[in-house]
């Protein structure tokens, strides 16, 4: 059975904690391979090495670090269908997703390899008397991300590209549940020529999360993945005196009024609740009707829901796959099979669905509960899977109300044909992500990503400006230098004069 064991330093240790998980494949639900879990003494050891080679790799110029992150964009490329193979065989989603995954990660180390200009300074002369005053970012030191299972490769190179561009070191701390596309972005990173230490990647589970959490040598820790643990981790952190950037859950709304595109609309919901089996954190998971629309609404997503090919990864005519877990799976059925006593008309149904010669894997069909109360667990919890629910209010006003009386804050999306409406959405609506028209509102690369109230812990987004603004600090030098031809003036204690 294969093992995935650490990178620290440049180059594979083996565990020795003598703790593993297992990682199973789940179009089959067979466990594949084995993931070494890191005990305190083996944190340590990473955060060590990543601490060493921060003294000199702090001190690289830009365009050797540059050349470092020109050279990792192309290996990337060349072997983005590898990445994508590893996401499908331990996450199972389809293979175009897996695809789609490493390109918006690329988009990361691309806006990394351009960081000469995201570093730039300001410089202001002549504020008094041959005084000027600049300012600089400089790195933080060693930094650590933590990320989820659901997108293994796209949301470490949210983190570790831009960090390592700014002049950090890091130490990545993947999913156990779908490990082994960490390690191949740290050996594509080594191919490249990053320096051993300045990546590194330590699996394991709450006992390496807390090693680092409280180690004293992380300056800053990134977080993606549900709210309990992001709260955790910023308390934890923050305590520690830590900065820390916690992305935390979701129950994105997508508002559809009486004037949208129903065809529109329809499609969008379909690709934005069940794309990925509903595992990722931008996903539409609650519709809210407004007016008359919501019949017709309903009977066009369980039309094009009933489309959707669900099946292996691996079998190119596949649009979704299995969910990560059979744990998880299970989960997720339990809220649509508790859906009716809660007062939802079940629209489809998907507990009990299974793929022939795949009987064993973790499969759950598309469900779609319609009159969704929002006291109901279907409502209130993120499933994180491929359950779409669709409540209905009277006006826009109650449709905007409602939607903000959620605890979360992440994307959410409103679909009209008329500009004001969606203007004053935009401009009401409490939550970090807005798509007007547009289903999943994930910025491009160079726009920083997150979310409000209960989706971000912390004070930055991640990414864009706000990424880089993370990864380092900013230090102000104020300057004066006498003129050759002046005499010596003497001691002034005086305070210096602007004008």
């Amino acid at each position: 059975m294969k093992t995935v064991n650490h990178w620290i330093g440049g180059k594979t240790v083996e565990g020795t904690s003598g703790n593993y998980g297992e990682v199973t494949d789940p179009a089959t639900g067979a466990v594949t391979t084995r993931v070494a879990f890191a005990s305190p003494d083996e944190a340590d050891t990473a955060v060590a090495a990543a601490k060493d080679a921060y003294r000199t790799w702090r001190d690289s110029s830009l365009s050797a670090r540059t050349a470092v992150l020109f050279r990792y964009r192309a290996l990337l490329d060349a072997h983005r269908d590898e990445i994508a193979a590893l996401i499908t065989a331990e996450h199972g989603k389809v293979h175009s997703d897996a695809l789609g995954e490493v390109a918006r990660g690329l988009e990361i180390v691309e806006l990394a390899c351009g960081i000469t200009t995201q570093l730039k300074g300001e410089l202001s002369t002549q504020v008094s008397n041959r005084v000027d005053v600049s300012s600089i970012r400089q790195p933080l030191g060693v930094v650590a991300g933590i990320t989820p299972f659901n997108f293994p490769a796209m949301v470490p190179m949210w983190m570790f590209p831009l960090a390592i561009a700014c002049g950090n070191t890091f130490v990545l701390k993947p999913s156990e549940k779908d490990p082994s596309a960490a390690n191949l972005l740290a050996e594509l990173a080594a191919e490249a020529g990053l320096p051993d230490g300045v990546l590194n990647v330590l699996h394991g589970d709450r006992v390496a999360v807390d090693a680092l959490l409280n180690h004293p040598d992380v300056a800053a820790v990134s977080f993606v993945g549900s709210t309990p643990i992001a709260r955790h981790i910023h308390a934890t952190a923050s305590a520690n005196g830590k900065r820390v950037q916690a992305l935390g859950g979701a129950k994105n709304h997508m508002l559809v009024l009486p004037d949208a595109d129903l065809d529109a609309a329809a499609d969008a919901a379909v690709s934005a609740a069940y794309g990925s089996a509903g595992e990722r954190c931008m996903a539409i998971s609650a519709v809210v009707a407004v007016g008359t629309i919501g019949d017709e609404l309903v009977a066009r997503i369980k039309e094009r829901a009933a489309r959707i090919k669900i099946g292996p990864g691996t079998d190119p005519s596949s649009e979704m796959g299995p969910l990560i877990t059979a744990a998880h799976r299970d989960k997720v059925a339990s809220y649509v099979t508790g859906a009716a006593a809660q007062g939802a008309d079940v629209v489809l149904d998907g507990t009990g669905f299974t793929v022939d010669g795949f009987e064993d894997g973790h499969w759950i069909g598309l469900s779609l509960l319609d009159h969704v109360s929002t006291d109901s667990d279907a409502y209130r919890d993120e499933i994180f899977g491929p359950v779409l629910c669709v409540l209905r209010v009277e006006t826009y006003e109650e449709g905007v109300a409602l939607m903000n009386a959620s605890p979360y804050g992440n994307g959410t999306a409103v679909f009209t044909r008329d500009g004001g409406a969606a203007r004053r959405f935009q401009l009401e609506i409490e939550a970090g992500m807005v798509g007007v028209n547009v289903p999943i509102p994930v910025p491009v690369g160079y726009h920083s990503f997150g979310g409000w109230k209960d989706s971000l812990f912390g004070d930055h987004h991640i990414y864009g400006n706000d990424g880089v603004h993370f990864y380092t600090r900013g230090k102000v030098t104020t300057t004066r230098w006498p003129d050759p031809a002046d005499a010596p003036a003497g001691v002034d204690l005086g305070f210096p004069r602007n004008h």
